[in-house]
């Protein structure tokens, strides 16, 4: 028997022990991932997909892969054993999608964009894809543009290691019970899918420098399994707070933990009955009253993945009703956890079912009538491209804490949000009109709706600036001698970010005719059209704005027609609008009605010549420059030019009558 006859004999008896072998490294694969042991499934299906040339193993274990990266929340790794997945030689549809999702969570939008479109061409009718293209647009959006809070990590308290759903456990905000996988935990065992220590519940203090002080177990409710996300009520003597009975090959299930404080002792802890063992309640967030308790569960007949439930109770140690579903305006075929309720009661959540910027984001949710919610995303810097969960806040103000996994020391980490107080100014330019120059040593006065009223002189640039409150109008009223006075408007009501605010005042010099533009009235008649009422109201303002002044309306005509016509009609135009101004509350001494006729046809000036620039500048449009013209058309405009209303100030003194 030759030496190759041999090697061939051997290699065909180890080829069944060697698939044997393979199929067994696979089937212990597959149990690790089902009972939720991902990092140790991660390496059993590499070593499988590395040692095997069948396409369809190859195929399954690179997505095997990719999903226990994904459900480790590692994007950056699943993205890459994706795009193995979706290039296999048997791909699966839900490899695409799940590349697009996990490129959306590295934050590379418009890439994640293109791989969403991918996968509506591989299934066209899944509604998930137009929402999570619709997600990326709007962060992109959002991003652009974000809200005005101030984030900043907890370096202090963070670690290698996860630290998350914090709480404050005491009135003055000094003392914070949080999450967390940290070397200190008292849950020794390791789990599976997090590869990290059992959780426990530590508490940190903020000394007088502001620092907060090195984290520490709260010992007397921790126990060997995993505990954590904790709630107070209001007066801060009872606490709430999820175990999980978890080994690394089982899942035991979720409970709600509770426990008094009596003094400064916490009793032992005790479980919540307020679902059947079977069922896994978790996240438990307390209303300040202590009548509600909103909390996660998974309970058969919700409306996806993990859903908000609540229940009621008359008082503290009465029994919980039965728990109900918040309903579809907050919970969605995806996941929504870690509950938290302000004293205002709006509803705050982490979800990845509703549009968000990746992962999880945290929502606002404000009770409606008919026990409907209106849903918001928080935005950034609140929420990230990452997990984004766990907030709570100090009463009454936009401050607090929350969680997140965005780039920090470690897994998840504990960051600090507050919204600055709002800043607003405005600062200003006042001008002449006529020249558009500015106008310095003009005084301008800031009236507000808040009773406030302050003065301030332009500089040599025209320019002014004062400084602003939130939700308060204001007008700003400038004025010098020889121009009527000008004013703008501002507010600042509903302004959430902080602005600055530009304004320009123009004042119009009065040792010249005012012309009063879109005057109109029929042909032959004197009655004012409909049109004109809008730049007539604009001169009640002018005079209510400038009460010392009197003026004289002049009314003119175009040369087509008798002198004698014009004139009369012209006094008549006029004496209409008088008579308009004084059924506006405007005194009738004030105002002089002129009729001029076609006796003062109007000099052109640089602005005509840049409406007509067949008109030259300082030509007077008399009857017989404008025969000169070349056209009818251009006549036409010449005679409108003419046909004018203005006013000119005849006093700076009056006095009103008391």
């Amino acid at each position: 028997m030759n030496s190759y006859f041999i090697r061939l004999v051997v290699l065909l008896m180890l080829i069944p022990l060697a698939l044997n072998a393979q199929k067994q490294k696979s089937e212990r694969a597959y149990a690790a991932f089902q009972s939720g042991s991902y990092f140790e499934a991660i390496d059993l299906f590499k070593d499988v997909y590395s040692k095997t040339r069948d396409k369809q193993i190859k195929a399954d274990m690179v997505f095997m892969v990719s999903e226990s990266y994904r459900l480790v929340n590692d994007p950056k790794n699943a993205e890459l054993w994706y795009k193995k997945a979706v290039k296999s030689a048997f791909p699966k549809p839900e490899a695409q999608y799940w590349l697009a999702e996990s490129t959306k969570k590295l934050g590379r939008y418009p890439q994640a964009i293109e791989e969403f479109r991918k996968y509506r061409q591989l299934v066209p009718g899944d509604p998930r894809t137009e929402q999570q293209i619709r997600a990326c647009e709007l962060a992109m959006e959002w991003l652009a543009s974000p809200e005005a809070y101030k984030v900043e990590e907890l370096r202090e308290v963070n670690s290698k290691d996860s630290e998350f759903s914090p709480a404050f456990a005491r009135d003055d905000y000094g003392l914070v019970w949080f999450t967390s996988s940290r070397d200190d935990a008292q849950g020794n065992k390791e789990h599976g899918a997090t590869g990290q220590n059992f959780t426990d519940i530590f508490e940190t203090r903020l000394d007088k420098k502001g620092k907060w002080s090195t984290p520490v177990p709260v010992s007397y409710l921790n126990s060997e399994f995993e505990d954590g996300a904790p709630s107070f009520t209001a007066d801060y003597t009872e606490v709430f707070f999820t175990r999980c009975e978890a080994g690394k090959r089982e899942n035991k299930g979720c409970v709600i933990m509770f426990s008094m404080r009596e003094g400064t002792q916490w009793s032992a802890p005790e479980k919540i009955e307020i679902l059947v063992d079977s069922l896994v309640a978790a996240h438990p967030a307390v209303t300040p009253d202590g009548s509600t308790l909103y909390f996660v569960s998974d309970i058969p007949g919700g409306f996806g993945g993990k859903d908000i439930y609540r229940s009621t109770r008359k008082s503290a140690g009465n029994s919980w009703s039965r728990p109900e579903n918040v309903g579809s305006d907050i919970n969605t075929r995806g996941n929504e956890l870690f509950p938290h309720v302000r004293d205002n009661g709006v509803l705050y959540f982490a979800s990845d079912g509703h549009i968000g910027m990746g992962g999880l984001d945290i929502f606002s949710a404000v009770p409606q009538a008919g026990d409907k919610w209106l849903v918001q995303n928080m935005r950034p810097p609140i929420n990230s491209n990452a997990d984004d969960f766990g907030i709570t806040y100090e009463r009454e103000t936009e401050k607090g804490l929350f969680s997140s996994s965005r780039k920090g020391r470690g897994e998840d980490d504990l960051y600090s949000f507050e919204m600055p107080p709002l800043v607003f100014s405005i600062t200003g330019l006042v001008k002449d009109e006529k020249t558009g120059q500015p106008v310095p040593g003009a005084t301008v006065q800031l009236i507000a709706s808040d009773g406030a009223n302050m003065q301030a002189e332009t500089g040599n640039a025209g320019d002014f600036k004062f400084s602003l409150r939130p939700e308060v109008d204001y007008i700003f009223l400038a004025s010098r001698k020889g121009y009527l006075n000008g004013k703008e408007k501002e507010t600042t009501r509903g302004q959430d970010k902080s602005r600055e605010f530009m304004a320009t005042i123009v004042l119009t010099p009065i040792d010249r005719p005012i012309e009063l533009p879109n005057i109109f009235y029929d042909f032959g008649k004197w009655d004012l059209r409909p049109e004109s009422m809008v730049s007539l109201d604009k001169l009640v303002e002018t005079l209510n704005d400038n009460p010392n002044i009197t003026i004289e309306l002049m009314s003119h005509t175009d040369s087509r027609d008798t002198e004698e016509y014009n004139l009369d009609l012209s006094q008549k135009r006029a004496q209409s609008v008088v008579d308009y101004l004084i059924g506006k509350g405007i005194e009738r001494e004030r105002l002089t009605p002129r009729g001029y006729g076609e006796a003062s046809p109007k000099v052109v000036d640089a602005l005509i010549v840049q409406e007509s620039p067949f008109l030259r500048s300082g030509v007077t449009l008399t009857e017989q420059y404008i025969n000169t013209l070349q056209n009818e058309e251009q006549k036409e405009i010449a005679h409108q030019i003419n046909r004018r209303t203005e006013f000119r100030v005849l006093k700076t003194d009056y006095e009103p009558a008391k």
